[in-house]
């Protein structure tokens, strides 16, 4: 039961890429809309890692400490890699006013002040994926957990149980993947935070220069490598490409890497070279390898903290903080009498992966074939490694860069051995079934494949690629469509894409679409139609209809209110397109091949938007020509009635390519059965009808049955679980016995009684019970 629920909100948690999303500003972030309880708000902030989480919970703090989000009388901020250490346990009161912060006074009666007004306390806890191993997440068992040591993890199940501080606003920050809703039992409020646009890349990357003599060099420099230029979506991203730029620039070089494995190697060799004298050479590189192991050993363990006096010696731990590879932090005490205890935590997630990368690149414990196992991609498998994500990449950039000088020097070997690492992994690679890669594998292949930037591998790829790529339900970042695009280009096959729910940004639908092998796509219908307004626009008119004629619609699922806005704003576009197309060329007039080619439509919108949005959506179906597949049998209940059977039966007329109407489970009574048949005999095409399990009485049966004789089409009617009596059932049969065409009637229905309902099948066959 617990899998099941786990399952349906990893399933939810997917779907935030279905969602419009709504720009807030900080000021929304508390504000929780028909939440009136007492009890703990949670609010859930998610974003991928170097996407601003830490700074904007820090401002968030900066702005409270300046008298907004006045409702707070304490804010704790917590940040989880430092707290979460498994050997160390606290009280609820040393968690908050030791470890955060100590009082010079009075702490015992700020601690009561605290438990008895929990609602004016926040408590922000920064890095969702420290407190949990990935494989359960303990229970608070602690009689007292306000004043008993318990673990990090137990005190914020506690929390979030509510057996503690219940009444206050926990505000946790994670990455997508770590799954928060699976440990959280209720969230009350999810936000995202997305990357930079390219409009905001260029600001970022502006501001980061302005006033330096090679300001406008620099971002020209940075946009000419647009696989860089397309990971400054990422703000820490964008923070080492200009470190770097700034680096090349000062030196006079005029040229940037072309990957990130030789990006942050670069930044490693600058970092340190530009500090060091020759004798400390020695010494650095034997650190940095130290460090590298430090870096891998906690990333086994998922954690990037431990205590200071666990690093193997003193110069290691001045080396790591004097580079800024560590930032030090202090544990609280349990008493005056104990020493001081500190700790020490990467600066920055992606320095961790990449040093985890070069450990496994310098380690000459390990044989060649042993590295690919630390590749995301070999098995359907857990991803043991899947904690750090950029690290296979990394890894095997780092296998096709052994030339490299700075590289050579931190490692002992030639350059055979070198070579038959590469050799190992163009093998391996050779021998994987593309094919048959999920999108997920598929992807990350992808991406560790242009790290290496070897162009046998790159090509061996693009031939390897099945032609229908899907890519629905996964996060495809800038840098991923620019990766996809630049494989794609140099396979000679065609391809058609799924790009629905994938998040993927203007600028990367444009150049993905525009490729001349990408034959056909699905992308949401609000991307798609703003991209065909953008060519509008700049009136691009072969664009635009090239662009039209590859996308696909059908089949089409309507799940939300945007949905069905999104698709009359498709079909209000076609009418511009008509027009567009018109002024372009000697052609009088233009359908767009999507809405033409429609042919399966259904519409899952559920009882509370049901009837509103099927309104909107019968405005549009004469739009669609070859629409044969209308269902609007929903899980949830679409519950349109009898208005939205009488709005539908009035567009009848319009529907003559239509072939299957389902409308069981929405309501429809008598009134609406007699709006429906009076129009049904214009559906000249209609061959099955289902009307199950809705509140259809003898009455409507009656005129079902008076219509049955004029719909020469129809070959299935399925009236079963209505409230049809014996009396109703009589006259649907001898209304079939003037329908020769009619091959099969389904109407079992519990009203009718089973001695009468097995006499009229006795009479004729063709009923079914």
């Amino acid at each position: 039961k617990n899998s099941a629920k786990a399952m349906e909100k990893e399933l939810v948690t997917c779907s935030l890429q279905e969602k419009e999303k709504t720009p807030i500003n900080r000021s929304q972030i508390f504000q929780i809309p028909q939440r009136k309880d007492l009890d703990t708000k949670v609010i859930v902030v998610l974003g991928k890692a170097g996407m601003g989480k830490s700074i904007l919970v820090q401002k968030i703090c900066q702005d409270w400490s300046n008298g907004e989000f006045s409702q707070f009388e304490f804010v704790f901020w917590f940040d989880c890699k430092q707290i979460s250490l498994p050997e160390k346990r606290y009280s609820l009161k040393e968690l908050l006013l030791e470890f955060f912060v100590k009082p010079q006074e009075g702490s015992r009666e700020i601690f009561e002040y605290i438990l008895q007004h929990p609602a004016k306390v926040l408590l922000v806890f920064d890095g969702f994926k420290g407190l949990h191993d990935h494989e359960h997440f303990p229970r608070c068992s602690a009689s007292q957990p306000e004043k008993d040591l318990c673990s990090i993890k137990e005190l914020v199940s506690g929390l979030i149980q509510k057996k503690v501080l219940n009444g206050c606003t926990l505000l946790f920050t994670a990455r997508p993947k770590d799954k928060p809703y699976q440990y959280v039992p209720k969230v009350d409020k999810t936000i995202e935070i997305v990357g930079f646009s390219p409009q905001q890349r260029e600001l970022y990357i502006t501001k980061y220069f302005e006033g330096l003599p090679y300001s406008d060099s620099a971002l020209k420099l940075i946009k000419e490598c647009e696989y860089l230029f397309s990971h400054c979506y990422s703000p820490v991203m964008c923070r080492f490409v200009c470190f770097l730029c700034e680096t090349v620039l000062e030196m006079g070089e005029k040229s940037l890497p072309s990957t990130l494995t030789e990006v942050f190697l670069k930044f490693l060799q600058q970092k340190i070279m530009l500090m060091q004298t020759d004798v400390a050479t020695t010494q650095n590189q034997e650190s940095l390898a130290t460090l590298a192991r430090i870096a891998w050993c906690l990333g086994e363990k998922h954690q990037s903290a431990m205590k200071s006096d666990l690093l193997p010696s003193k110069e290691v731990k001045e080396f790591a903080l004097k580079y800024g590879f560590f930032l030090p932090f202090a544990f609280p005490r349990h008493s005056d009498s104990e020493e001081d205890e500190f700790g020490s935590t990467f600066s920055d997630f992606v320095i961790q992966n990449f040093l985890c990368a070069l450990h496994l690149s310098l380690a000459e414990e390990l044989k060649n074939k042993s590295l690919t196992k630390y590749l995301s991609f070999p098995s359907k498998k857990k991803k043991p490694y899947n904690w750090l994500d950029l690290m296979p990449r990394f890894l095997a950039g780092l296998m096709f860069l052994q030339d490299d000088p700075y590289l050579c020097s931190l490692s002992n070997e030639d350059a055979k051995q070198s070579t038959k690492k590469q050799k190992t992994l163009l093998k391996y690679i050779r021998r994987l079934q593309i094919n048959q890669f999920c999108p997920e594998r598929l992807l990350e292949l992808l991406r560790c494949v242009y790290e290496t930037q070897s162009n046998y591998l790159l090509q061996h790829v693009a031939l390897r690629l099945q032609p229908d790529l899907s890519f629905l339900g996964i996060v495809l970042t800038p840098p991923d469509v620019h990766v996809l695009h630049s494989i794609l280009k140099r396979s000679r096959k065609e391809f058609s894409l799924d790009l629905r729910s994938s998040g993927i940004d203007m600028q990367g639908l444009k150049a993905l679409v525009s490729l001349r092998n990408v034959v056909s796509f699905r992308a949401s219908l609000s991307d798609t139609v703003r991209l065909w307004k953008s060519f509008e626009q700049t009136k691009d008119y072969e664009l635009l209809k090239a662009s039209t004629e590859k996308f696909v619609l059908d089949p089409f699922k309507a799940k939300t209110m945007k949905d069905i806005s999104d698709l009359s704003d498709l079909v209000e576009m076609q009418e511009k397109m008509m027009n567009c197309v018109q002024d372009a060329s000697d052609c009088t007039s233009y359908e767009i091949p999507a809405i033409r080619n429609l042919r399966k439509l259904e519409f899952a919108l559920g009882p509370a938007c049901g009837l509103q949005g099927f309104l909107k959506l019968v405005k549009i179906l004469a739009a669609f020509p070859s629409l044969q597949h209308l269902d609007l049998d929903a899980l949830s209940e679409n519950g349109i009635g009898d208005e939205g059977a009488k709005s539908l039966s009035e567009v009848f007329p319009t529907l003559t390519s239509l072939e299957t109407l389902n409308l069981s489970q929405n309501k429809i009574t008598d009134l609406g059965a007699e709006n429906l048949a009076t129009a049904l005999p214009s559906l000249s095409s209609l061959k099955t009808l289902s009307l199950y399990n809705n509140n259809i009485c003898d009455f409507g049966a009656e005129n079902l049955a008076k219509v049955l004789p004029a719909m020469k089409s129809l070959r299935v009617l399925d009236v079963q679980y209505n409230k049809i009596t014996g009396v109703g059932a009589q006259q649907l049969t001898d209304s079939l016995r003037k329908c020769p065409h009619m091959k099969n009637l389904v109407m079992w229905n519990p009203t009718i009684p089973y001695g009468v309902l097995e006499h009229l099948q006795q009479l004729d066959s063709r009923i079914s019970v």
